[in-house]
């Protein structure tokens, strides 16, 4: 994401020869992640067919479409919501109706160019050149998308822990826990080393006017929220669109199947997203098949939930001279 992303303009200080050398890696780490997205992706296919991928494809009805794209509203809205409470936190002006169609264009090139975050780019660097403020453009988009993060991991924590070890879901448990135990470890080291505490401490100086602001905080982690249940439930709507019932471990694995999802290995989302549902799913004896069908339709159906994004795309292009 550093090199073509406006994300380390003004974000770092690196000097000007390590700049030129992440410029020159970041193509070969681009590729990476796409060709590790296609792995995975292809040794899915391996192991449980093509059939299961075909099938959740197939299984999408107009009903489902319907949810698909009453759902991308509501997770939109309140995603453009969390950029523009932090967005204005960074002394930027983002209307409600410009970042509403923002985000949805944001959200559709994420879903159908590879490595999921091009879209993020394109909205950080079309939003800093409109307020002539590039690099704090760039650092609104990137913590409004760790922020969400950051309360998805919480959410999935404080679900999958409490089940306990008894559970049909407590190889994922044990995962969550070593999720929750590396964060840790990530956060002591960040605080005991003397150059990632100075940047900790830089970074921290700017987001203090959006931190210090309780019903900022509260907002951003209600709209977080509100963003996660209306995914998870997409996720249900696809699996009782393969013929699944939708219950509490459906529903403990959509979170799952989330988490991988915002795994920066994919291509256009598909790739780890499908190998974790599948493993999730027989986990719950329901079957890696049915789990790779579910996840199929998922993606299907959030493409089409933000296909909106595409007519943003289409209406700008056409004003600009």
């Amino acid at each position: 994401m550093a090199a073509v992303s406006p994300f380390s303009e003004g974000a770092l200080p690196y000097a000007p020869d390590a700049a030129d050398r992440r410029r020159d890696h970041s193509p070969i780490r681009f590729s990476a992640r796409v060709g590790a997205g296609i792995a995975i992706l292809v040794a899915t296919v391996l192991i449980v067919g093509l059939g299961p991928f075909l099938r959740g494809l197939a299984a999408i009805s107009p009903l489902s479409v319907l949810a698909a794209l009453v759902l991308a509203v509501i997770a939109t809205s309140a995603a453009a919501w969390r950029w523009r409470v932090v967005a204005t936190g960074y002394g930027l002006t983002l209307s409600r109706r410009a970042g509403f169609a923002a985000y949805y264009r944001s959200q559709f090139l994420n879903a159908v160019l590879p490595a999921g975050i091009l879209g993020d780019v394109h909205r950080a660097w079309a939003h800093g050149r409109d307020q002539a403020r590039l690099g704090i453009a760039a650092r609104a988009v990137a913590l409004e998308r760790i922020l969400g993060q950051i309360v998805q991991v919480a959410l999935t924590l404080a679900i999958l822990l409490p089940l306990g070890f008894g559970y049909s879901l407590v190889p994922l448990v044990w995962g969550a826990g070593g999720i929750a135990a590396g964060i840790v470890v990530m956060a002591v080291a960040a605080v005991a080393l003397p150059r990632p505490r100075r940047l900790l401490r830089q970074e921290y100086l700017l987001l203090r006017p959006v931190l210090a602001r309780p019903a900022a905080l509260l907002a951003i982690i209600t709209a977080s929220v509100v963003v996660v249940a209306s995914h998870v439930a997409l996720f249900l709507v696809a699996s009782l669109a393969v013929g699944l019932r939708p219950d509490g471990a459906i529903a403990a694995v959509g979170l799952v199947v989330l988490a991988a999802s915002a795994i920066p290995l994919n291509v256009g989302g598909w790739g780890p997203r499908e190998a974790v549902a599948g493993a999730a799913f027989a986990l719950v004896g329901l079957g890696a098949s049915a789990g790779v069908s579910a996840s199929a339709a998922f993606g299907a159906l959030a493409l089409i939930g933000v296909l909106p994004g595409a007519i943003v795309l289409l209406v700008e292009q056409r004003r600009r001279p």
